[in-house]
Order: structure tokens, then sequence, then C-alpha cells
């Protein structure tokens, strides 16, 4: 085929634009270039707590979990760094929870202001009150609700999603989906109670109803066995016997205890949502749109996984860090504070809209995956569900429904 003639002036054309676009954004990027060197010291704190074997072999936690994920976001940074003049340092502790302020201390003593803390909100809150002055700590892990109101602590930002956001992820595609009358089983730890009070407000918030309730017992010892799946088949239907009639079965099973025994063994025919079915997550690794093959590839030639919801979070915490020294040109944690829940903080997350903080209790808002565990169903929040502010501020805690005062 024989092009016309103007087709490779025109190409050459953009070509020259290109290179005069590309020269200018270089030149505006050594206008905020610092005067000297800037080094941005961040330690990631994984905290592992006992637990059993989860319920299937694909869910086997790996030794590099969530620092596989900091580690690419440091790598990201890097890029960006070395046009600014910053280099990044990332420092990885594991811990026990008996030992977690510890080390904490002692990465502090030794200079760090900068923490990504992946721990349950005992820790999380012992560091955050423990933190010397001027340091910033991001949850990349824990969702409690009081994190977001009446414990909310100035220094601590949460990049982890709220367990109220993950609930109101699911409610509001049921109520979409016009399946409103649901039947919720929870466990009986106090994180299954918790993840249960989330759904209860999150269905009153969308006008679902809850038309009954159950609670199934963690009796302790092995989730696994050799004739499981028997005693399953068998006992999980009369367990769900006699229930009201229900669109959906609505699992709270933070601990992963029985949710995934749930699909397929209800004595009604009914989809499962929540911990089980249809699952609300930050991150899958079905997740192909908006450029997220991309970073899921990256993740994978990187680790030889897939990467998941606590790798995205705490990738997503370093590159919180990595956006705010670039923009301010500053690697002081209150500055990079002020800058991210100011008006102008943004940061793509391949997830087809840039994520902001709250500024009433540190949260950062981010859309919701829904998946089945082998494709990304649906996105939250829905359509049709709107907010003055922004169409993300229907997920989670609201400014008037938090009693957050440390940031005002």
């Amino acid at each position: 085929m024989v092009s016309e003639p103007g087709h490779w002036s025109g190409f050459f054309g953009l070509r020259k634009r290109a290179r005069g676009a590309l020269v200018g954004a270089g030149l505006a990027a050594l206008a905020t270039l610092p005067a000297t060197a800037q080094e941005v010291r961040t330690a990631v704190i994984r905290v592992d707590y006992p637990s059993l074997l989860p319920l299937s072999r694909l869910d086997l936690p790996t030794e590099d979990r969530a620092f596989a994920g900091a580690a690419l976001g440091t790598e990201d940074n890097a890029t960006t760094g070395r046009f600014m003049g910053q280099t990044y340092e990332t420092v990885t502790v594991a811990a026990a929870p008996e030992t977690a302020l510890a080390e904490f201390a002692r990465l502090a003593n030794e200079g760090f202001r900068l923490f990504v803390v992946h721990a349950r909100e005992d820790e999380l809150l012992a560091m955050a009150d423990a933190a010397p002055e001027g340091a910033l700590l991001f949850n990349s892990r824990e969702g409690a609700r009081s994190l977001r109101s009446e414990a909310c602590r100035a220094n601590l930002l949460h990049v982890a999603p709220s367990d109220a956001m993950r609930a109101d992820a699911v409610m509001q595609f049921l109520v979409w989906k016009k399946w409103t009358d649901l039947f919720l089983v929870h466990g009986s730890n106090p994180a299954d109670v918790a993840l249960a009070d989330a759904y209860r407000a999150s269905a009153r918030k969308f006008g679902a109803k809850i038309v009954g309730e159950r609670e199934f017992t963690d009796t302790g010892g092995s989730r696994v066995s050799d004739s499981g799946h028997v005693l399953v088949q068998r006992q999980l239907p009369v367990f769900m016997q006699d229930t009201p009639d229900h669109d959906v079965v609505l699992a709270a099973d933070s601990t992963d205890y029985f949710a995934e025994y749930l699909p397929y063994n209800t004595w009604e025919a009914a989809p499962v949502a929540g911990s089980a079915g249809l699952v609300p997550v930050t991150w899958a690794p079905t997740h192909e749109s908006w450029g997220a093959t991309q970073l899921q590839t990256r993740f994978e030639k990187r680790t030889g996984r897939a990467m998941r919801d606590e790798d995205y979070q705490t990738w997503l915490a370093v590159r919180v860090i990595g956006e705010a020294v670039t923009r301010t040109g500053s690697a002081d944690p209150a500055v990079l504070r002020d800058y991210a829940l100011g008006g102008e903080f943004a940061l793509a997350a391949f997830k087809g809209q840039p994520v902001t903080f709250r500024p009433w209790n540190g949260q950062l808002r981010q859309p919701i995956l829904l998946t089945n565990g082998r494709m990304t169903v649906s996105v939250s929040p829905q359509e049709g569900f709107l907010h003055q502010r922004s169409p993300l501020d229907t997920l989670g805690l609201d400014e008037p429904e938090s009693a957050c005062t440390a940031f005002e």
C-alpha cells in the first residue's frame, strides 16, 4: 500500500511536537529539582499473627507478602527520582505482635520517619502513639471503623480500605441488581462480628434488608481435613435450613473459617457475597482494565506470582510517598502529609480514576473491585450512587458519620 503524500510529513510533525513536549516536561521537572540530593527512607513493618492454614492452597501466605508490593513501589518511585535528584530506600521488617513495637522503636531510633505498617488495630495504634514527633504512618492492612472515627490519629493515614468501604462496595452492587433481601451469616470471632456490623450498617445505608442472621461458631482446630468436603456437604446445608426467603447469602468471615464453604452448600439456591462468592478487594490477579495488566506483569516478573491485596496496598502506600515527594520537592513527613490531605494530591492507581485522601480522617478514597476469583465482575462505586463531593465518598464513612477530630 502506498501512503498518501502528506502521511509521513504529518507523522514526522507529530514526532517533532512530541519531542518538544518531552523537552518542555523535562525543563519543568528540572525547574523543581531540589538544591541538594534528597534521600527518602521508608520502613515497611509487617506483623505476622499466629493463624491456621487458609482453607485453600491458593491462599497460602508467601514469605514476601506485602513486602513485594513495597519493593515494586520503591522501584517506581526511583524511576522518577533519578530525574529529580531523589533516592529511595525501603527496608522491610517482619515481626511478631509482641516484638512489633520494639522493632518500630528501633527503626525510629535509626532515623526513619516514614512507615508503612501492615498490622492489626492494636499494634497499629501502639506504633502511632509511640511514634516520634514528625513521623508519618500508613496503614496498609487494618479495616477497623474506629481507626477512621473516634480512634483516629493525626499521624496515621489509611491506604487500606475500611470494612465499611468493602461492605458498601458489595451492597451497592446488590442493590443495583435489586437483590435486596439478604441473609447474613457471620463468624464468632471479634473481627467477624465487626465485619457483620459493617454489613448491617451498609444495608441500612442503601435500603437493603437483612431478613435473618446466623452465627457460625469457630470451635478451633484444623479447618481442613481429608474428609472435609464430605462433612461440609452434609452439615452445612442443615446449618442453612429454615431461613427466611432471601436473594443473597451475605458472609462475614474475616478469619477465613467458614465462608468459602458456603457457595453451593446452602439449603436454598442463592448466590453468596462478602467473604466468599462475590468478594470486595482492592486488587485481584484477574484485573486488567485501565492499564492494570502492565502493573500485573511487572509484579509477576519480579516475584513469579500474582499480586494480591496486601501487595497492592503496600505498593500504593509507597507510591503515595513518592508522588508527594515528587510534587512537593520535600522529604519532610509533615510536608508530605499536608500535601496528601490537600486538594491537589491525586495518584493514578490503575482503577480508572485517581485516588485521593479524605481530609477529615485520612482515609484514601479508592474504587473497590468485586471479584469471583476468576474475573472482575464489577467495580464500585456503582452507577447511580451519587455524592456531592465524589462518588467515591459513597463508600465508607462520610464526613458527618466520622467522629474523628484529630484532623481538624
